[in-house]
């Protein structure tokens, strides 16, 4: 292909309105360092605007198309995903590390053409699309950090997920092909209906059941709770998720997307009830190439909404989002 000097992309000027302070243009593509990677982006995802302006997203997926002459993890062709957090390569999550997130204080991939130090990516999964790949680098990865990366799932354990979003899908999915149980909890029978087909052993419809946790709980073996918990409600379901929870198992601590108001559980409950509460903000690049293998392994393929967008079309697509009628992850399509 001829040599691309400029790129389409999306920036962030400001932050007074929801989606206003976004501005569509064109953009020269910086020359290429000697460690760095162009990407032309197939599909993405949502923003994490901080530092302005900005260009937003943080998840991508697309094909290489040209190397800086030091490259070796990547050649021409190679299909990948971005590294949500540019820095976090292995070992623990770090102050520093933080500064690095794509579309928050990197420029992230809303654009047509990226470049990317070749570390921030990751090889796509050979089962996936682009659209599938490109919901990994935040949600994907989440998921597989809160189940492996402190107290690895076993086979025989039981999850609690909660809700459908994004990071609990993924959850359902890789805990289920580990060979673990999995409890569902949702609002409505068309989303437990989908929640079973993905494999969940049980589903809870907490809109009807209050005591949803004890009820959690009396549905592992022996009534003892559940091994692990993907907490994403905070305030509205922490108490009820610190029900089900058994003793020494682990509760992830990843949103709180629940509109509830209610005190918030204390530090000391994790002590009286004797469980390990832990914030868990999206993981390394090697968990994400052992995420990728299992993936590829077991052909697990994400939940992608049926409505597609273009690049153009951005600012509907976060209307779509902020609505909730999605079911599963919203992508962008970038070509």
């Amino acid at each position: 292909m001829a040599q691309v000097t400029e790129t389409k992309q999306w920036r962030v000027v400001h932050t007074d309105t929801r989606f206003d302070g976004l501005e569509l243009g064109d953009a020269p593509i910086p020359k290429l360092g000697e460690r760095d990677v162009l990407v032309r982006i197939h599909a993405g995802d949502y923003p994490f605007p901080l530092e302005l302006p900005i260009i937003p997203g943080s998840d991508g997926a697309g094909e290489v198309v040209d190397v800086g002459e030091k490259v070796t993890l990547w050649k021409k062709g190679d299909r990948v995903v971005t590294l949500m957090i540019q820095g976090h390569l292995y070992g623990p999550f770090t102050p520093a590390a933080a500064q690095t997130g794509l579309g928050a204080s990197i420029d992230g991939t809303l654009r047509k053409y990226g470049v990317f130090t070749e570390w921030g990516l990751v090889r796509a999964p050979r089962n996936l699309s682009y659209r599938e790949a490109s919901t990994l680098s935040c949600a994907g990865v989440t998921s597989w950090n809160a189940l492996y990366g402190l107290k690895p799932l076993k086979p025989g354990q039981t999850v609690l997920v909660l809700g459908t979003g994004g990071v609990s899908i993924f959850a359902l999915q890789f805990a289920k092909a580990a060979g673990a149980t999995v409890i569902a909890t949702t609002s409505s029978d068309s989303k437990a209906a989908v929640l079973k087909k993905l494999g969940a052993d049980h589903v809870i419809k907490y809109s009807e059941d209050p005591n949803w946790g004890e009820t959690a709980k009396a549905l592992t073996p022996g009534g003892q709770g559940v091994d692990h918990v993907i907490e994403v409600g905070g305030a509205g379901t922490l108490h009820q998720s610190q029900k089900a929870i058994k003793f020494e198992g682990v509760m992830s601590i990843i949103g709180a997307v629940s509109n509830e108001s209610k005190p918030m559980p204390s530090i000391l409950d994790s002590w009286i009830h004797t469980y390990t509460a832990r914030g868990v903000a999206v993981g390394s690049r090697a968990m994400m190439e052992d995420m990728v293998a299992a993936i590829e392994s077991n052909d697990i393929h994400p939940l992608v909404d049926d409505r597609e967008f273009s690049l153009e079309e951005t600012k509907d697509a976060f209307h779509y989002f902020s609505t909730g009628s999605n079911f599963g992850k919203v992508v962008i399509t970038v070509l």
